[in-house]
């Protein structure tokens, strides 16, 4: 049984070696991630969700300002609380006011909660559909290389095994199309789909402590 499976492995591994023999597999290949960088559009949409994670960096923090805001006047209503010179109804005044924007100040704990997490998932939301349209805009391009070039296997450069060892350990330069396919993708008034470009997020209102 043995000595009929190392036959079948050998096999398996004789027919590819045939192929090149006979010059019938035409190999090409491409370097995915220099090809995403180098991209124009992406450097593009890096602007734009970089902008997008400030706009909400700074939403977050006026959010943050004005609970500061509210968490310092509800010290200083305490500080008026203990003071043995307020009278009965100012005291009893005051800790009303007090007490309205304690609950005011818990109903911004939640909010500023809600708005980091609903940013966080927007923001990545938005980067992954940016990364996926862009992948598949290039694999578009690739594809027409291949056609065009009649090609039978194509093998992406930077593609790293389970293990951390690069998929494709060697090939000639000479059947590498990584330029082609960057000078295509970055060719002046080249047709583009409309996916993956990023999309500003959605703006909140930034919370306000309540007036007394």
């Amino acid at each position: 049984m043995k000595k009929f499976l190392s036959a079948i492995f050998a096999l398996t591994l004789a027919f590819p070696i045939v192929a090149f023999a006979q010059g019938t597999l035409k190999i090409g290949t491409v370097d995915m991630q220099r090809a995403f960088k180098e991209y124009n559009k992406t450097k593009e949409a890096e602007v734009k969700i970089n902008d997008a994670k400030n706009a909400a960096k700074k939403e977050y923090d006026d959010r943050a300002e004005s609970y500061k805001k509210a968490l310092d006047e509800i010290n200083n209503l305490n500080k008026q609380l203990d003071s043995p010179a307020l009278s009965a109804d100012k005291k009893t005044q005051t800790a009303k006011e007090r007490d309205d924007k304690i609950a005011n100040i818990k109903n911004m704990e939640r909010e500023i909660s809600d708005f980091r997490q609903t940013r966080e998932r927007q923001l990545q939301e938005q980067l992954m559909r940016v990364r996926e349209g862009i992948v598949k805009e290039i694999t578009e391009v690739v594809m027409e290389k291949v056609k065009a070039n009649n090609l039978d296997l194509v093998f992406d450069k930077s593609g790293i095994s389970i293990n951390g060892v690069p998929v494709l350990l060697y090939s000639h330069d000479n059947i590498d199309f990584t330029n082609d396919i960057i000078a295509v993708l970055n060719k002046p008034g080249r047709a583009t789909s409309s996916i993956g470009k990023a999309q500003a997020v959605p703006s909140a209102t930034p919370a306000r402590a309540s007036k007394p």
